[in-house]
């Protein structure tokens, strides 16, 4: 049974990775479709936001869908929605179909991300509730950060670059999903239960940590939103970098330092994870601003690395500090609360920055969203430090 249990808890983490990878797959393709569908920098703003608007319409709305229908239907309906978005893409149908294929992939990362964190700390075959976790965010970096090197390394040395990655990503979902099918349901459907929308739950018991790994991670998440939605334009306009692998690596650099700084910090009490973090992604951020005014893509590349190491810490420390507060019962409820803080911090400010960037500018406005990011993590350096101080 534990075999069985432990096939199960890996199975629905590969699943995980592989959902969330097609999210972000079109990160280092924005360029090539901007010229196959003559559509500007506003039009890609818009791409990402629609991606955005469907993620958090899936979290408020379906939010709590597992714990009422069961955790292995709405995985496979995310897996189905990250399908569907695959499709949108390769038809070529031009950019209302674009736009379809990102509402349909926000949808999958919604119906996913509290489901599959959930899942996986039902699942684990020790009941291990931190190394669960630590899984779920690993996962869900890994694959954020393996879409866009996927695509960036297919678009650089393949045929059809446009197209391939995709048909990739379709080649992934079907064993994922097989894998989801043939698992033993962590939380089967209650007797007689109907799924209704209710609004997203926030339990009493995880009230107290609630606000400040929030604001944390609204912060943090912004400065991810800004990398993956601007900088493959920002290596281009700004420093002259024209190859697609470029943005891949340095977005899955991003990434993969975030799942480093996950696995290093495992140790680290989740109080004291979410200060430190704050502080290094701080310090990336600077970093960022130096690298624009720089010029140098390869100052780009090392701030973009400690952005994603010091998410990585303050990630970690967030999910176990809300985790471990919340009612078995409530659990795909509260973590589709927290990933709906989440989405909108790697959303909002990032549709914000690509308005004025076609008012004032690239540069400005990507300075200017350095400025605005720098004060937001000051403001939950200090509350989540004021946290760890009254924990010690």
């Amino acid at each position: 049974m534990k075999v069985q249990q432990a096939v199960g808890f890996w199975g629905v983490a590969f699943a995980f990775g592989v959902t969330m990878a097609g999210t972000t797959l079109p990160t280092p393709l924005y360029p090539l479709l901007q010229r196959e569908f003559g559509f500007g920098e506003l039009a890609s703003t818009l791409l990402y936001a629609v991606y955005a608007g469907g993620v958090i319409a899936a979290l408020v709305l379906f939010g709590r869908a597992s714990d009422v229908l069961g955790r292995r239907r709405v995985l496979l309906a995310g897996a189905a929605c990250a399908a569907l978005s695959a499709a949108a893409f390769l038809s070529g149908a031009g950019i209302a179909a674009l736009l379809a294929g990102r509402v349909l992939s926000g949808f999958s990362a919604g119906l996913v991300t509290g489901t599959a964190t959930a899942a996986l700390g039902e699942l684990h075959p020790r009941g291990n509730q931190a190394h669960a976790g630590l899984v779920a965010t690993v996962a869900n970096m890994l694959g954020l950060g393996c879409g866009p090197l996927l695509s960036g390394v297919l678009a650089a040395v393949a045929p059809a670059p446009l197209q391939l990655s995709f048909l990739v990503h379709l080649a992934l979902l079907a064993p994922a999903a097989g894998i989801v099918w043939r698992t033993r349901e962590p939380r089967p459907a209650e007797a007689g239960a109907r799924f209704r929308i209710v609004r997203p739950v926030l339990p009493a018991e995880v009230r107290p940590v609630f606000l400040p790994a929030a604001t944390a991670m609204f912060s943090a998440f912004a400065v991810f939103g800004l990398v993956a939605a601007v900088e493959p334009s920002m290596l281009v306009r700004l420093l002259d970098v024209h190859s697609p692998v470029a943005p891949g690596l340095v977005v899955f650099a991003m990434f993969a330092a975030s799942a480093g700084g996950q696995i290093v910090s495992r140790r680290v009490p989740a109080a004291r994870a979410l200060p430190i973090g704050c502080a290094v992604v701080l310090a990336g951020v600077a970093g960022l601003a130096a690298a624009i005014g720089m010029e140098s893509a390869a100052v780009l590349a090392a701030a973009t690395i400690v952005i994603g190491a010091g998410q990585g810490v303050a990630f970690r420390g967030a999910v176990a500090a809300v985790g471990s507060r919340t009612p078995d019962d409530q659990r795909a409820g509260t973590m589709s609360s927290f990933f709906l803080v989440v989405y909108l911090g790697i959303s909002v400010p990032v549709v914000l920055a690509g308005a004025a960037s076609a008012r004032w500018g690239l540069r400005a406005s990507a300075l200017a969203f350095a400025g605005v990011v720098a004060v937001l993590l000051v403001a939950a350096l200090l509350a989540t430090g004021s946290r760890a101080r009254s924990a010690a």
